[in-house]
């Protein structure tokens, strides 16, 4: 904690008041996302291919805008956008307190997945460029405050549902609120250095994303990661089924532990892991080797067990659950700020904001098709019993994406390409 405090402070205050504020995202965000699902099937009654409709409408209204949220950031300011978000965000939760018809909840979770694309990729913008050359600390810092939310987010959200859901949906959306008007008050103005090569309007848009296509650099890499992001997903996917497997009803209480596991992993071995690395690595070996244990985190399941369970078979099977979820936790820690720098380096200091949003427009589509796949797996696991099919296709997925990124680097992909001005109209 003294690590972390004396880190934080050796930033300006604009950069500060991000990572409390990541915090305060994260905890309002995750004290009610992880019980939605819950209220909309037992607390409204809704049909599964509603719930189903209204989760998808949320997840693509945000992992589908992400580009258009970066663009904005880029073109308006940083600042403008992560209060509109967050303003959004306060409202679209308030009318999840209160909706109880399926338009209305699909309204309020559009509104909730699209303030996410307007604010993310305009809170990393802002912290890339306020950091400079200090952008891998930035992001090692960062990160804890984001994994510290997820931490307690679902525990407050529990402690509040023993009251109601539109409780959690109101207090979720005070603390968007109280967000908003702090950095409102409080949060410098920030913006890019004007590019006087840049072309206004929806023709420089065009051009800006020209741009972002024909960075070879940016492209490849872009694909290298997207695998680490379908990797890190399998913590509310392929994980939580096989806690149903082995433990029936009682996997709610075992993905608790996992999840808390998990975010603990990275609160404490953030700073830590990031030390190590700068100290012993280059960025592209530090992302390989947290790619490969992404990777390798799916080898404890191997053994099984592979269906219900009791006693010391159980046991055995919730530790293969706990460590699979810490060591996706400890690559995730580990190659984050360096992937973050990374992308700095790859937009050349240009665009930052907007080379977010195309990278995390790319994270979500490889997150959305990699479900079908991991789904498509289980069930052929199941089909054929071949338990083992799922957890090897994820490992093999890891260790590719680390050879990926290591053949990107020995082969000179992940220098920046040379900026060049747009041709005039």
């Amino acid at each position: 904690m003294r690590r972390l405090r004396a880190q934080m402070r050796s930033f300006d205050t604009g950069m500060q008041l991000l990572m409390v504020n990541q915090f305060g995202i994260n905890l309002g965000f995750y004290m009610l996302m992880p019980y939605l699902a819950d209220h909309l099937a037992h607390g409204l009654g809704l049909a599964a291919w509603a719930v189903g409709l209204v989760l998808g409408v949320r997840n693509l209204s945000q992992q589908g805008m992400f580009w258009l949220g970066g663009t904005l950031a880029d073109r308006i300011g940083y600042k403008p956008m992560i209060l509109t978000g967050c303003a959004l965000r306060t409202g679209a939760f308030a009318l999840l307190a209160v909706a109880d018809t399926l338009p209305a909840l699909i309204i309020a979770c559009a509104a909730t997945g699209f303030a996410g694309a307007l604010f993310n990729p305009a809170v990393r913008a802002y912290l890339a460029d306020g950091a400079g050359e200090r952008r891998v600390e930035a992001f090692s810092c960062f990160n804890v405050f984001y994994q510290a939310g997820i931490l307690l987010g679902p525990l407050a959200g529990l402690a509040l549902l023993t009251f109601d859901f539109p409780l959690v949906c109101t207090v979720a959306a005070v603390i968007f609120a109280v967000l908003a008007v702090v950095q409102a008050r409080a949060l410098p103005q920030r913006r890019p250095a004007p590019d006087p090569h840049r072309e206004r309007g929806w023709r420089g848009v065009a051009a800006d994303w020209r741009a972002i296509g024909c960075n070879r650099p940016f492209v490849l890499f872009s694909a290298a990661m997207a695998g680490s992001y379908l990797l890190a997903f399998q913590t509310y996917l392929a994980l939580p089924l096989q806690a149903r497997t082995l433990l029936g009803d009682g996997s709610s209480t075992a993905m608790g532990v996992v999840f808390a596991v998990s975010a603990l992993v990275a609160v404490v071995g953030q700073l830590r892991l990031t030390d190590w690395a700068r100290k012993r690595l280059d960025a592209p070996k530090a992302i390989a080797i947290g790619l490969a244990v992404m990777g390798a985190a799916f080898l404890p399941l191997l053994p099984g067990p592979h269906r219900a369970a009791d006693g010391l078979a159980a046991v055995l099977g919730l530790a293969g659950l706990v460590v699979c979820a810490a060591l996706l936790a400890a690559g995730s820690a580990l190659l984050y700020p360096f992937e973050m720098d990374t992308l700095v380096r790859l937009a050349g200091d240009r665009m930052i904001a907007t080379y977010y949003g195309a990278y995390s427009t790319v994270a979500g589509i490889a997150v959305a098709g990699g479900n079908l796949a991991v789904g498509a797996l289980f069930d052929a696991a199941a089909r054929t019993n071949t338990p083992w099919l799922p957890w090897t296709a994820l490992t093999a997925l890891g260790l590719g994406c680390a050879t990926a990124l290591t053949g990107l680097r020995r082969t000179g992909h992940l220098h920046p390409a040379p900026a060049t001005a747009p041709a005039p109209a």
